[in-house]
């Protein structure tokens, strides 16, 4: 982003463009993945120096990942992708930074939007099982290879079509980590990806 930025800038100085409309959104449009770049590599920093500051309350999951499906449904069915929910009400509320759970769960989805370019179905599931709930992100799309799957949480890996940094998954690891849980993925190439986060379902009042 920075070398867009510079460029531009310089190019306006020159007189080759002028600072008009259309140069001045392409400008905001990279400072804006600049922004979030920093704020990725600051989140990913705060964790793994043990630092990062959950802000946890009672918080109910299904609902939170209702939201994320609903805002991405648009751009899903745009790509041809049909979003499918599955919630097990036995869940409850958990005791969890909302706002974090949030980005995890929305890069989860970006991730596997992104991996179904010919469309294809993403389901979003919520189970329980004893004492934690399980988060299942799984789409139909390109898959994993084998020899790349141990790498999918280092940083600034990703796949042929994702448009990100490739610090999603490795942020989602820390941030689910943070909370106690684990994350792991299952992908088969051509068949498609699964993502499984268990959470601990502590009482939201313990």
């Amino acid at each position: 982003p920075l070398t867009v930025v510079r460029g531009e800038v310089e190019a306006m100085l020159d007189g080759v463009h002028q600072p008009d409309s259309e140069h001045l959104d392409l400008l905001l449009g990279e400072v804006v993945v600049m922004e979030r770049l920093l704020e990725d590599l600051r989140t990913l920093s705060l964790a793994e120096a043990g630092a990062l500051a959950l802000y946890r309350e009672p918080t109910d999951l299904g609902a939170l990942v209702a939201e994320v499906a609903d805002a991405h449904r648009r751009s899903a069915a745009a790509a041809g992708v049909v979003i499918d929910t599955q919630v097990d009400e036995r869940v409850g509320e958990l005791d969890l930074d909302p706002v974090r759970i949030r980005e995890v769960v929305t890069n989860l989805v970006v991730n596997a939007l992104s991996a179904m370019p010919g469309g294809g179905t993403l389901t979003l599931r919520i189970a329980t099982a004893d004492a934690s709930a399980i988060l299942e992100v799984r789409d139909t799309g390109v898959g994993i290879e084998p020899d790349d799957l141990p790498a999918v949480f280092d940083r600034f890996q990703k796949g042929e079509a994702s448009a990100g940094s490739g610090l999603g998954l490795t942020i989602s690891r820390d941030l689910v980590e943070a909370h106690g849980g684990e994350i792991s993925v299952t992908s088969e190439p051509g068949v498609g990806t699964s993502v499984q986060v268990v959470l601990p379902k502590a009482s939201a009042h313990s």
